[in-house]
């Protein structure tokens, strides 16, 4: 699969990147930043997936949030895609931030007009891995996920439906527990339909609640004066209730920070993006 270099930029001795290709999962061209640390360039380095939140493109995470440096001290390759097709020509699918365009939720679904594209869920699990180790000099074995907001709900759930393809998973303010939420149920049901048993292969409280096994080490931060967890979008009490049933460990940090609004939630990213860098070098160097 052919990609074209979009922008490189050197940045703690290692090299920030976008490329852009042709997607087969859906059917459209997307972008990617990946940053390169220095040891790239003499053997294969572990990969860490970003996922971003809503309204969001590659761009935000790899402009914002300061994770460079961590990322070259430690060996890692940080990849991060976009949020959603782009340019598909769907029907409604420019009318709000929540749904549509940025906001893909990152499933496959399964009514029209969204089946043919909207397929984020098996683009971030199959296809871009694959171009990313058919591409750069990663060590496929090695691979861990993060992300924030919707991105952090990406995060959980793909780990969780995966065991053993991430060697950990980390979040900001994710979307913890989305078929009761405002958000989630706009999404999955829209994107799944309305049969509401069906939204429960994409919500991390349900996942966690049938994970196989305890062998998954769970970081999250959460700003107190969020105005999302206080609307009940975030709904992280749910998520931890549910790995506390299951033994799974998870670090629920609650931040005297505040995620508040797009664009300044990457002041909160920032503050605490070193320590996520560290949690899964930590499993990705072992």
């Amino acid at each position: 699969m052919a990609l074209k270099q979009v922008s490189s930029n050197k940045c703690f001795e290692g090299f920030q990147k976008v490329f852009e290709h042709d997607s087969a999962e859906l059917k459209c061209k997307m972008k990617f930043g990946i940053y390169l640390p220095p040891k790239a360039e003499t053997g294969k380095c572990p990969v860490l997936y970003w996922l971003s939140g809503l309204t969001c493109t590659e761009q935000n995470f790899i402009t914002k949030a300061g994770f460079h440096q961590a990322a070259a001290e430690h060996g890692l390759i940080v990849v991060a895609p976009d949020t959603s097709p782009r340019g598909c020509n769907i029907e409604g699918e420019d009318e709000s931030w929540d749904f549509g365009t940025g906001a893909g939720f990152y499933v496959d679904a399964t009514e029209d007009p969204w089946k043919t594209n909207y397929r984020m869920y098996s683009y971030i699990k199959d296809e871009l891995p694959k171009l990313i180790n058919a591409n750069f000099p990663t060590d496929p074995e090695r691979m861990s996920i993060f992300g924030h907001s919707m991105g952090g709900h990406g995060a959980l759930i793909l780990a969780l439906k995966n065991p053993g393809k991430y060697k950990s998973v980390s979040a900001f303010a994710p979307i913890c527990n989305p078929i009761q939420c405002q958000w989630g149920k706009k999404a999955l049901g829209g994107y799944l339909g309305s049969d509401a048993s069906k939204w429960e292969a994409y919500d991390a409280t349900q996942l966690v609640k049938s994970y196989p096994d305890s062998h998954l080490d769970i970081l999250i931060d959460q700003g107190k004066d969020d105005q999302f967890l206080s609307a009940g979008q975030l709904l992280p009490d749910n998520f931890i209730a549910a790995c506390t049933e299951r033994k799974i460990p998870v670090v629920f940090r609650l931040q005297q920070a505040s995620r508040f609004c797009h664009p300044q939630f990457y002041f909160f990213i920032a503050t605490f993006i070193n320590d996520h860098i560290k949690h899964h070098a930590k499993y990705l160097n072992a």
